[in-house]
C-alpha cells in the first residue's frame, strides 16, 4: 500500500477562514494584541500630549481618542473572530478580487514603513549609547535586528505568540517601574509637572493625535482577532489591549517628556543608570509590533501578488530593514498621511459585513471590483487630509460610509 499523501496545513490561513479547532485561547489574544498595541511611536505623540495639555487635558484625550480607537478596533475584531477571515480575505468580500488590491497594497505600504522606522528606533539610540554612535554600528544594528524580528514574522502566528508572552509581561513591568522611579526622583508630582505645559493643544485635538496614533496599524486587527475562540474574545481583548497598550505607550513618552526632555522612556531608563534594561524594553516594545507589521505586510502582499505569505513576509522584512534609516529620517509624514488614508479601509470591511451577512459563509468572490468601496476609501482619504476640522480619521469614515452605502442601495435596485 502506498503512502497517503500529508496535507500541509497553512497554520496561518492565508486564503481560508481560520477553523474553529485552531482559534486561540483568551490569554493567548490578550497577549497577542497587547504586543500589537505597544508601539514605540505611541511615545512620541504621549510627548506632544505632555507638551500641550494638563492633566485633565491629557487624560480627557486619552479616554476620548481611545475610546473612538477601541470602538473602530473592536468592530473590526468582531468581524473577523465572526467570519475567521484575515482583513486581506474581507477586503476581496466588500471592495471585489482585484478592488481588494487597494486595501492590501495600502496596509502593506504602511506596514513596511513602519517596521522601518521600528527598527531604526531600536538601532539609532542603542548605537549612540553603545557604540559610539557610528553610521556603521548604526547600520550592523539594524541588520541584525531587521533579520531578528523578520525570522520570527516568518513562521507566523505561532512566532507572534511566543514573542509576546515573552515581551508583553517585560515591556509593561520594566517600562512602569521605570516610570515610577522617574516620577519619585523628580521635583514636585507628576500632574504639578504636566500642568506646566503651554496649553496648545484641546482635548478633541489631543484625541484625534490619540486615534491617529495607531488607526492604521489598527485596521490590520483582523489578521489577529480572527484566531479568537468567539466574537466576545476577539472583541474584549482587542478593546482592552487598545485602551491598556496605547494608553501605557502614551505614559511612557509623557514622563519622558517631562522628566528628561525627550520622548521615550529608553531616555527615562539611561537617565536612571538602568541601560540593559531599556535595551530590553526598547527591543522587545519594538520586536512585538515590528512582528505584526511584517505579518499583515505578508498577507497583503501575498493576496496582491497571488502568492504564499512567507516569501512575501521575507520581502516585506528586507525592504523594510534595507530603506530603515532613510525611513526613520524622511518617512514619518508620509506614514502620518496614510493614517488618515486607511480608517476609510476598516469601515467599509465592517459594512461589508453588516449589509451582506450571507455572503460570508465562504471565502469565494464573484465580483472584480466594487467601484463604491473604492470611490468610498479614495474620497474618505481626500476628506481626511484635506479637511481641517474635527478628527481627520473619523471624517474620511463618515465619508468613506456614506459612498459605500450608496453603493449597497444602488446594486439592491
Amino acid at each position: 500500500m502506498g503512502k497517503e499523501k500529508e496535507t500541509v496545513v497553512d497554520i496561518d490561513f492565508a486564503e481560508e477562514a481560520v477553523p474553529a479547532s485552531q482559534r486561540r485561547s483568551f490569554l493567548t489574544m490578550f497577549m497577542i494584541m497587547l504586543g500589537f498595541t505597544f508601539f514605540s511611536a505611541s511615545m512620541w505623540t504621549g510627548q506632544t500630549l505632555a507638551e500641550g495639555l494638563d492633566f485633565s487635558g491629557f487624560m480627557g484625550a486619552l479616554v476620548l481618542g481611545g475610546a473612538i480607537l477601541s470602538l473602530y478596533t473592536g468592530s473590526l475584531a468582531y468581524v473577523a473572530a465572526k467570519t475567521g477571515m484575515s482583513m486581506d480575505l474581507l477586503a476581496r468580500k466588500a471592495f471585489g478580487k482585484k478592488g481588494s488590491w487597494i486595501s492590501s497594497a495600502m496596509i502593506s505600504f504602511t506596514q513596511i514603513g513602519w517596521f522601518g522606522v521600528g527598527v531604526a528606533m531600536f538601532a539609532i539610540p542603542v548605537a549612540n549609547e553603545l557604540l559610539g554612535g557610528s553610521t556603521v554600528w548604526q547600520w550592523v544594528l539594524v541588520i541584525i535586528a531587521g533579520i531578528l524580528m523578520t525570522s520570527s514574522a516568518y513562521f507566523g502566528i505561532k512566532s507572534l505568540t511566543i514573542v509576546s508572552y515573552v515581551a508583553v509581561p517585560l515591556v509593561a513591568i520594566l517600562g512602569t517601574v521605570a516610570m515610577v522611579l522617574a516620577i519619585q526622583r523628580g521635583d514636585g508630582t507628576f500632574i504639578e509637572n504636566f500642568n506646566k505645559s503651554s496649553g496648545a493643544l484641546t482635548v478633541i485635538g489631543g484625541a484625534g493625535l490619540v486615534m491617529g496614533s495607531f488607526v492604521s496599524g489598527g485596521t490590520a486587527t483582523p489578521n489577529f482577532a480572527r484566531f479568537a475562540k468567539n466574537t466576545g474574545h476577539g472583541v474584549l481583548t482587542t478593546v482592552i489591549a487598545f485602551l491598556i497598550g496605547n494608553s501605557l505607550m502614551f505614559f511612557f513618552g509623557a514622563v519622558s517628556s517631562i522628566y528628561v526632555g525627550g520622548n521615550d522612556i529608553f531616555e527615562v531608563m539611561l537617565n536612571l543608570g538602568l541601560f540593559y534594561a531599556a535595551v530590553i524594553v526598547l527591543g522587545l516594545n519594538i520586536w512585538t509590533t515590528n512582528d505584526n507589521a511584517l505579518y499583515s505586510a505578508g498577507l497583503g502582499l501575498a493576496n496582491i501578488f497571488g502568492t504564499k505569505k512567507k516569501p512575501m513576509v521575507l520581502v516585506s522584512g528586507i525592504i523594510g530593514t534595507v530603506t530603515a534609516i532613510w525611513l526613520y529620517w524622511n518617512f514619518v509624514s508620509w506614514l502620518n498621511i496614510l493614517n488618515c488614508t486607511l480608517p476609510p479601509v476598516g469601515i467599509i470591511l465592517v459594512l461589508g459585513y453588516l449589509c451582506n451577512k450571507k455572503d460570508y459563509g465562504t471565502v469565494e468572490v464573484k465580483e472584480t471590483v466594487n467601484w463604491f468601496a473604492v470611490l468610498g476609501v479614495v474620497a474618505g482619504a481626500a476628506v481626511a487630509n484635506l479637511l481641517h476640522w474635527g478628527v481627520a480619521s473619523i471624517n474620511g469614515m463618515a465619508v468613506a460610509a456614506v459612498c459605500y452605502l450608496i453603493g449597497q442601495a444602488v446594486r439592491k435596485k
